[in-house]
């Protein structure tokens, strides 16, 4: 058998890969496990991937819950396939509705119902059973029940930012009922019971996620929102859609990178590689100076054209491919002065808090899967007797007349959460995703990189330090790069904050290559939070 990369472990990271030929990896045991448990019950990767995000909503409340969103990219054996799964705004929101409700904001609100566009990861859950999945749906349910009404212990990495979140979310409507017991957050090692969440998977799993759209539950979320302030209707929920959408697709050292067109920010990794691509970045040393001002420069330049077009696809002034024609990446990535650090605009295209999580089976199928709530918590809302935490997706909408991502009704807003994918010669390659809000884009590149220009493997990819580009000159870098590095970086003009305990600011990626050995795969989950590969 060979690799593409080397096997050694060269960061001071104590996690190591697992090899097997069924693999489940995210942020958390007890939803890998979950996943596991759907596989060894005659399930495929889709069951194992399922099982394991609605594990997920119980089990790391603070990044996902049931009002979450939901992307994916699919491998079924022979093809790519994509689905966006993110809900609109509803009926009743427009640019006026905010101007009113919020006289002299110049943002979005943050959290109440007014951040709440329809969330879309149920919808998915049975979309994506129904078509691919084998197990009954109802089956991977279970897990997550069996949590919701016995409880499970939660970790010290869960109880910190659950009481970081609590501080500011106590005053929510229904948060502190749900998620505050006994009047504070659950601490570390202590069991955390919710039979709400438990009681409202069941009927989800018994109406194949019905009654969340058009039934008992759209009522009550209707009826909270009007409660609460909120314009929220039983209407905008009935009214849900969920999209098969080809991936998008650019090529980087024999690789074909695959990221889901806008709403999402995905198009903003495959900018940044595409400018990298014009340049040879395998001179440069890994990690060092040199390397790291070609990368964060090119990220820049992605976010610059990425914060003016992309928005809802319907909405846009120009195609999104255009920011990936080859001659527009080359004109973008002249822009680059490797002596000093820029603060770039947008170009002028031709016209034309989450959890993410992988799986793949003996049988060649493999599942990129990314869920949130935006925000630690979303929106702050649980509407009393369900469980259901809101996300918070409206809150990426602007207020700025004629941009194409400004808040508007039935529309999608700019999506943070990106799943990845990695092809070669139209085989599948590597599953992949890193969480974080706008560290996504920047942690595929970066893994993407340290891969095909640093013949690191997958794990060591995710273990290496990072960067993460912030705005105009600012960039958090994570403990782990040489002093002297960080000296040359801030005299080109990079405004350096170090970031040693960031594990919030860097994300959290999950990865699994498939092995040229006729069925086996690669599984790596990132060391900066609970996760755990698992396979059998």
């Amino acid at each position: 058998m060979t690799t593409p990369y080397n096997w050694n472990f060269p960061y001071s990271w104590p996690r190591k890969p697992v090899l097997a030929a069924n693999v489940v990896s995210t942020t958390q045991p007890l939803a890998a496990q979950a996943g596991l448990r759907m596989m060894l019950a005659g399930g495929n990767a889709v069951d194992a991937i399922l099982a394991t995000a609605i594990t997920l909503t119980l089990v790391e409340p603070v990044s996902n819950g049931i009002g979450s969103d939901l992307f994916a990219i699919l491998w079924d054996g022979k093809e790519l396939h994509g689905i966006n799964a993110s809900g609109r705004s509803p009926a009743g929101w427009s640019p006026e509705y905010f101007a009113s409700k919020y006289p002299g904001q110049k943002g979005m609100p943050t959290r109440g119902w007014n951040t709440v566009t329809v969330p879309g990861c149920v919808s998915a859950w049975h979309i994506l059973s129904k078509r691919f999945g084998k197990l009954p749906f109802e089956k991977l349910f279970e897990p997550a029940i069996g949590y919701g009404r016995n409880g499970f212990l939660v970790s010290p990495t869960i109880a910190r930012q659950w009481a970081l979140q609590a501080k500011e979310l106590h005053v929510q409507p229904g948060y502190a009922e749900a998620f505050m017991p006994n009047g504070r957050p659950p601490s570390a090692g202590e069991i955390f019971r919710f039979p709400d969440h438990a009681a409202t998977l069941e009927k989800i799993a018994s109406t194949k996620g019905e009654i969340f759209y058009r039934g008992e539950l759209a009522e009550k979320f209707e009826a909270h929102s009007t409660q609460n302030g909120g314009v929220m209707k039983a209407s905008d929920l009935a009214a849900h859609q969920s999209d098969w959408t080809p991936p998008m697709e650019v090529g980087y050292r024999g690789y074909t990178v695959h990221e889901l067109p806008p709403n999402g920010q995905g198009i903003v990794a495959l900018i940044t590689l595409g400018i990298l691509e014009q340049f040879d970045v395998a001179s440069f040393p890994v990690d060092s100076a040199d390397s790291l001002h070609l990368q964060i420069e090119a990220t820049k330049l992605a976010f610059a054209d990425a914060r003016r077009f992309v928005a809802d696809m319907d909405w846009m002034d120009i195609k999104p491919e255009a920011l990936l024609e080859r001659d527009y990446l080359k004109s973008r990535a002249k822009l680059i002065d490797m002596k000093k650090a820029q603060d770039f605009g947008h170009g002028t295209p031709p016209k034309g808090g989450t959890v993410y999580l992988t799986a793949a089976d003996a049988s060649g199928m493999m599942v990129s899967l990314i869920q949130s709530n935006y925000m630690g918590f979303g929106s702050g809302i649980v509407v009393p007797g369900t469980g259901v935490s809101m996300q918070n997706r409206g809150t990426t909408f602007v207020l700025t007349p004629g941009h194409p991502n400004q808040v508007a009704a039935k529309k999608r807003p700019y999506q943070t959460i990106i799943p990845g994918f990695v092809t070669k010669d139209g085989k599948p390659v590597m599953s992949f995703g890193v969480m974080g809000g706008t560290m996504q884009p920047q942690g595929h590149s970066q893994v993407m990189v340290r891969i095909a220009d640093y013949n690191q493997n997958p794990q060591v990819a995710s273990d290496g330090p990072r960067y993460r580009v912030v705005q105009g000159m600012e960039v958090n870098v994570e403990g782990g790069f040489a002093g002297s590095v960080l000296e040359t970086l801030t005299a080109r003009g990079h405004k350096l904050t170090e970031l040693k305990e960031g594990y919030m600011d860097f994300g959290s990626a999950q990865l699994i290559w498939k092995l040229d050995n006729g069925g086996g795969y690669f599984a790596a989950s990132d060391p900066r939070r609970d996760g755990q590969a698992v396979g059998f």
